[in-house]
């Protein structure tokens, strides 16, 4: 082999496993394999990788060990499989789809369906039932293909998944860099005296309530929520929101409005329910806070650039019935 001569990768298709060759050269000697591998795997994270099944030179290698030149490297790729893409998908609703083609699927959630199978939750999820309207990329992992953000079960709105495993590693990139648009409307108790806010504050598991977050002095993580009055029903002591997420910490909104004294309604975690009910003297709205169940947060707007064509894709949802309902007896009241 000449020096500084590079031998392109080979690809040996067989099922159920990918099998991959590489000859070290003089340009690479030195890398550590892990390194040398994600230049060569395009499309494979290094944490990928190091669960592939490895050798050099015929013997089994460490991820940290560096390469010379002329060492042969082999790499097995197994089968990925995912717990709920056969016999658990089911379709108990239907499908509000936005947009789909062969690499992304974009949902409509509905209030009160959990994203993906738990202890708790074992069929009738939204994962379970976009299996069964469609395949999802399974580098989400065994339960939760396809998912690279979430939305809480109470929670509706704009949701995107993956089919393909380029479109993943697309959106884990876009998600985690926060390179997209996600703004979500909320019917929360009181009635500011400003327009527009900037929230910002760490937030972190509670340490009283495993179920639950809270806003931290140190610790936890960055959250970052630009936030804009839309309507105010002053008789009622109501405000409709509309949340800019730039970050995506787990319940992000519900934690910054009620930390700051606008609990969005009907929220049961954070929502401060039993102080506020008291108040309401209107028997319509009353009863609709009493029965109705799920929180006022809904995800309105999400925009993005299609992780593998790069066109920027665009979509907005009206609120659901629910919200609806509560917005006309609000305007009723005057």
């Amino acid at each position: 082999m000449q020096k500084g001569q590079r031998l392109e990768r080979y690809k040996v298709n067989f099922m159920p496993q990918d099998k991959f060759g590489f000859i070290v050269s003089d340009l690479d000697a030195g890398l550590r394999l892990d390194k040398f591998l994600v230049s060569r795997l395009g499309g494979f994270s290094r944490s990928e990788i190091q669960k592939f099944n490895v050798s050099v030179n015929e013997e089994s290698a460490k991820f940290s060990q560096r390469l010379h030149v002329g060492d042969v490297v082999s790499v097995v790729v197994p089968e990925r499989k995912t717990e709920v893409a056969s016999e658990n998908v089911s379709s108990d609703f239907d499908l509000d789809i936005l947009y789909e083609d062969d690499d992304i699927i974009v949902i409509n959630k509905p209030r009160g369906v959990v994203m993906y199978p738990s202890a708790g939750n074992k069929t009738g999820t939204l994962v379970q039932n976009v299996l069964s309207h469609t395949k999802l990329s399974d580098l989400g992992g065994a339960t939760r293909p396809g998912v690279v953000h979430r939305l809480d079960k109470d929670t509706s709105g704009v949701m995107v998944f993956a089919k393909s495993d380029a479109a993943f590693r697309g959106l884990v990139k876009t998600f985690s860099e926060h390179d997209l648009t996600r703004k979500y409307i909320a019917f929360v108790w009181g009635v500011p005296n400003w327009t527009e806010a900037d929230i910002t504050g760490n937030i972190a598991r509670s340490s009283r309530n495993r179920q639950k977050m809270t806003m931290v002095k140190t610790g936890g993580k960055p959250a970052h929520t630009q936030v804009s009055v839309s309507d105010v029903w002053s008789r009622a002591g109501i405000s409709l929101f509309r949340c800019n997420l730039l970050t995506g910490r787990t319940h992000q909104i519900r934690v910054h409005l009620s930390a700051h004294g606008f609990p969005v309604l009907c929220d049961t975690v954070y929502g401060r329910a039993g102080v506020r009910l008291g108040s309401v003297k209107n028997p319509d709205l009353l009863e609709f806070l009493r029965t109705h169940h799920g929180q006022m947060l809904h995800a309105e707007v999400l925009d993005f650039r299609h992780p593998v064509t790069g066109q920027n894709l665009h979509f907005k949802v009206k609120m659901p019935e629910d919200m609806y309902e509560l917005k006309c007896i609000l305007d009723d009241m005057g």
